[in-house]
């Protein structure tokens, strides 16, 4: 019988037992590319998570919400919103000046309505000759026959009667200037009148002298 060093020392058996090694890495190496390991990791993972589970602390409850305040007002009631019809309407001419930024300028005051003056109604002297006595022709001008037109400027006062008159035209005769004068004085006219009161006028009045 071969003693144990010569059988270690036959080529074939160390020719098996490398065969060997050879199959079970390709089986290992199958076993992984398969998800056989994968599935192994995973067995032996669990025990581990379920020790890991069973220590863990158990979680506690949040505590309760705190009772809500008394004598609050109730909510407000819901109002649906209101559809508000959009105006597609171009905006008047004058909402730029309503949103400009600038300040109008204040419009100054309308000034005061003018008093109207009413001018006072006059009226003139009524001069009427028929209310005049005739002046005597003077006896030196019938003589030489004098005869002529004199214009005659005189004041009328407010009772009618002449204040003042003067010659505005000669006759060309003096006496008959005087007398045509004089005779003023005999006279009583209608006196000019302002808004119906009577106030000192002038007038004036012309006298023919001619003989007969």
């Amino acid at each position: 019988m071969d003693d144990y060093a010569s059988r270690q020392r036959k080529p074939t058996k160390h020719l098996i037992g490398l065969g060997l090694v050879v199959v079970l890495h390709l089986l290992l190496f199958w076993a992984i590319s398969s998800g056989l390991a994968r599935a192994f990791v995973k067995k032996i993972k669990g025990p581990v998570e379920a020790v890991l589970l069973e220590d863990a602390k158990p979680d506690i409850p949040p505590p309760p919400p705190p009772p809500p305040p008394k004598n609050l007002p109730p909510p407000p009631a819901y109002v649906p919103p209101v559809d508000v019809p959009v105006s597609h309407a171009a905006p008047a001419a004058n909402a730029i000046a309503a949103v400009s930024a600038t300040p109008q300028p204040v419009a100054p005051p309308a000034p005061p309505a003018p008093v109207v003056v009413k001018d006072p109604v006059r009226t003139a002297a009524v001069v009427n000759s028929t209310n005049c006595e005739k002046p005597e022709y003077p006896s030196a001008s019938r003589r030489l026959e004098e005869e002529g037109t004199v214009s005659l400027r005189f004041l009328v006062g407010t009772d009618g009667k002449v204040i003042q008159a003067e010659v505005e035209k000669s006759s060309g005769y003096k006496r008959l200037d005087e007398a045509a004068r004089a005779g003023l004085s005999r006279c009583a006219f209608k006196p000019a009148t302002v808004d119906g009161k009577p106030e000192q006028g002038w007038a004036t009045m012309k006298y023919t002298w001619r003989l007969e």
